[in-house]
């Protein structure tokens, strides 16, 4: 297999011919069919999400399955899925109560591949969707029927999860309703598409790059705010007749936009934490105003996914047109060219780029 290591913080990816894994009983052997490049990877790269190193970066894949474990049940060989970089088991605690994003089965640590000189490593997440071929528990992959194209089913893995269903799930945002959406890079153009699902009336794009405020008014937002001037909030409140937005989401996972979420809720709104933050890092709200303005904070892990349910769900949306996947995929590219990715990610030149 050959497949994008990371073997120092920083450092460019290195691409590596390796041995994959032993198929156990419970596992399946991939083929990655593609695979989105994620902010969540950079994380990793620059050490904000600390990782044992070395890693097969990669979270958001979706394949075909090529051998099955003796005692796999959920897919057969010749199968397409879709790989969920949280596990389900379906036996735990919070898989029997409808929160199986919360799964306790352990994965993020597991060996994925072998060097020459029988060196293990891990795959980001429990996955390494850099990689052409992939061994992993069958808790961590999807069925799906569709002849939609990979590169967008990968999407279904994280970013659509993510932001769809912090939209559908996490807030359940209703008919009618006032979305503001900080961050509109993969997960944040998730967002309003989700929103636009759910029926909201306005529904805010929020970043400073312009490219991904047009993205983000092709994908339903109604209004576009750059943030660099400053007084977002305010621009928020003109929008909302002085209130504030019924739903705000913060899509970067900086203290300082968790905030600026916090504060252009309206009294009585709901804030969703989609992005992901530092380990270290720390958000401060006014005590006061949580209590007299009532406004709920909630976190979002995994759009509050349930993956058997809400990957087949996605997929139907897409094929119908609700949900527009191609619209993601700004850049198709070679796994050898993965660190030119990053830097386009860094440059918010993209959207996606996606490794077929």
């Amino acid at each position: 297999m050959r497949a994008a290591v990371l073997n120092g913080q920083n450092e460019p990816l290195v691409i590596e011919d390796l041995r994959t894994a032993d198929v156990g009983p419970h596992d399946i052997r991939l083929r990655i069919d593609a695979s989105g490049v994620c902010h969540s990877d950079l994380s990793v790269k620059n050490g904000s999400v600390p990782m044992a190193l070395p890693v097969i970066l990669g979270h958001e894949g979706a394949g075909t399955v090529l051998e099955v474990g003796p005692a796999v049940s959920r897919v057969a060989t010749g199968d397409r899925v879709i790989c969920s970089f949280t596990p389900t088991c379906g036996n735990c605690w919070f898989c029997l109560h409808d929160q199986s994003n919360l799964c306790v089965m352990p994965g993020a640590s597991t060996v994925r591949a072998l060097r020459a000189d029988g060196t293990t490593i891990s795959g980001m997440a429990g996955l390494g969707t850099f990689s052409d071929e992939l061994v992993i528990p069958e808790w961590q992959a999807v069925r799906v029927q569709t002849d939609l194209p990979s590169e967008q089913l990968a999407l279904i893995g994280c970013g659509i999860t993510t932001g769809v269903g912090a939209a559908l799930n996490t807030a359940r945002v209703q008919p009618g309703s006032t979305v503001a959406v900080i961050g509109c890079g993969g997960v944040g153009q998730s967002v309003v598409q989700g929103a636009r699902i759910a029926g909201a009336a306005r529904i805010i794009a929020i970043d400073p790059v312009e490219m991904k405020r047009k993205t983000a008014e092709r994908f339903g937002a109604t209004d576009l705010i750059d943030p660099t001037p400053g007084d977002t909030i305010g621009q928020v409140k003109a929008l909302t007749g002085g209130r504030g937005a019924d739903y705000s989401f913060e899509v970067i996972g900086l203290p300082e936009t968790m905030v600026q979420a916090f504060n252009v809720a309206r009294r009585g709104g709901t804030v969703v934490m989609v992005g992901m933050p530092r380990l270290d890092a720390t958000v401060t709200f006014p005590a006061f105003n949580m209590f007299a303005q009532e406004k709920k904070v909630l976190g979002s892990l995994y759009g509050s996914a349930n993956v058997r349910r809400d990957f087949p769900r996605y997929v139907e949306l897409a094929e119908t047109g609700r949900l527009d996947l191609d619209s993601m995929v700004t850049r198709r590219i070679k796994i050898d060219d993965v660190n030119d990715a990053f830097r386009a990610m860094e440059g918010g030149e993209v959207i996606r780029s996606v490794i077929v």
